[in-house]
Order: C-alpha cells, then structure tokens, then sequence
C-alpha cells in the first residue's frame, strides 16, 4: 500500500507539500515522515505557527479504497496485517470487502481464509461438475444416468443460489 501524504494547511494556500510513503511502516518513523511533511508546508507557506493536519490526496492499493481524511495510522495497522497474506488471499479479501460481506477489512482478514473459496480460470459448470464428483460416487450410479447429468443445468441452479460470484476469470464461492 501506498499513500501520498499532504499537508492540508499549505494545500488551502495553493501549495502542494507531500510525499509518497510505502506502508506499513515504523510507527515512530510513519509519525515522523507525517510530521517532517507539516513543517515543510509550514516553510513553504512562510507561517510562524505549527501546520497540524494533513489529507491523503492519492494512493495505490489493490484490496482497498483509501479515504483522504482518515488518520494514517489506520491503513499502516491494515498495511500490517495485510503483510504476510498471500496474493490468493489478498484476492479474497478484496472480494469480501468490495461485495460488503463483511462490515470492514479488519473483519475480511480475519475471516477469509474460512469465508471464500477461489475457483482459478473455471466456469460454473467445472464447479457443479466437481460438487457432483464430490458427493456421489459416480461408478455406483448406473452409466445411463451419470451419462446424463445436466450439469449446465446443476450450475445455473447453484448460480442462482447466491454464494457464487464470477470475478474476471475466477468464480468465488461466498462460504460465510
């Protein structure tokens, strides 16, 4: 995650104090690097008194929005937690998060490795084909019937259900 911090006091005044900051980062160093940007705003704009607030005017993120006013202590704890989880994972979360199956991505964090499951480059029908293997044994069915399963049918069923979702090429399967 990245964020581009900028002084607010010096951006009312016409002048663009900031930099970019990679999160997470050392609490101590992120206040410093946040307190470093103020007082540069505060020389730019030739003010004798301390510029206090600062607003996130971009950023780059691939599982979140990030809002402009929020503290950034905040997405350095998300940053944080967000740091040892996988790219499947990160897809998972940003799949709670973004259909709001979860009230925030604290709650998406801890939750997805029990709440979604990814289908790579699948159709529904893989899917209701494999949920069939799954729960039957196929060889103890007689072949006039196992030879006849709609299993376009069986996947437009399980669609309409309401725990699949179709994301690029993946099918994500909301488990709750």
């Amino acid at each position: 995650m990245k964020v581009y911090i900028t002084d607010l006091e010096a951006y009312n005044n016409g002048v663009l104090v900031g930099r970019w900051m990679t999160l997470p980062m050392d609490r101590d160093l992120l206040a410093e690097s946040v307190e470093d940007i103020l007082r540069e705003g505060k020389q730019a704009c030739n003010h004798s008194h301390h510029h206090e607030e600062y607003f996130i005017t971009d950023f780059e993120c691939e599982y979140m929005t990030i809002e402009e006013y929020s503290p950034i202590n905040k997405y350095n704890h998300i940053a944080e937690a967000m740091e040892d989880i996988d790219e499947d994972g990160v897809k998972a979360i940003k799949f709670l998060v973004e259909n709001n199956l979860v009230k925030d991505i604290f709650e998406a964090i801890e939750s997805y490795e029990d709440s979604v499951r990814i289908y790579e480059d699948s159709t529904m029908e893989d899917i209701a084909e494999d949920f069939i293997e799954e729960c039957y044994n196929l060889d103890d069915i007689p072949t006039i019937i196992s030879n006849n399963i709609d299993y376009e049918s069986i996947a437009h069923d399980m669609e309409i259900e309401g725990s699949y979702f179709k994301v690029d090429n993946d099918i994500y399967e909301y488990i709750g």
